[in-house]
């Protein structure tokens, strides 16, 4: 029994193209092998998504249900993140 399933895609003409010069380039073997390293990857990306709602999210959700008060305001959250981006890029620029 095969262990693969030939499909028919259409792609838009930059996509395309990138796959063709991945195998011209000898990156890859063939399309298909450029194919299955994306979808690789997307379903790494999902996984990792995943991890990341069940191990941070939930439990950060958890916590507030259980004591709200603990919250802080979402302008306040804003402030701390922007503040946060500014001094990286502040750090950025300097090096």
């Amino acid at each position: 029994m095969r262990s693969t399933t030939s499909l028919s895609i259409t792609l838009p003409h930059e996509m395309a193209q990138m796959v063709k010069d991945k195998v011209a380039s000898g990156e890859y073997a063939s399309e298909s092998e450029v194919i299955r390293d994306g979808l690789r990857t997307l379903q790494a990306r999902d996984a990792a998504v995943e991890n990341w709602l069940r191990q941070e999210i939930v439990p950060a959700y958890e916590a507030y249900r259980a004591d709200p008060s603990r919250a802080i305001p979402a302008e306040e959250a804003f402030a701390r993140v922007e503040a946060r981006y500014e001094a990286k890029r502040t750090k950025a620029v300097r090096e």
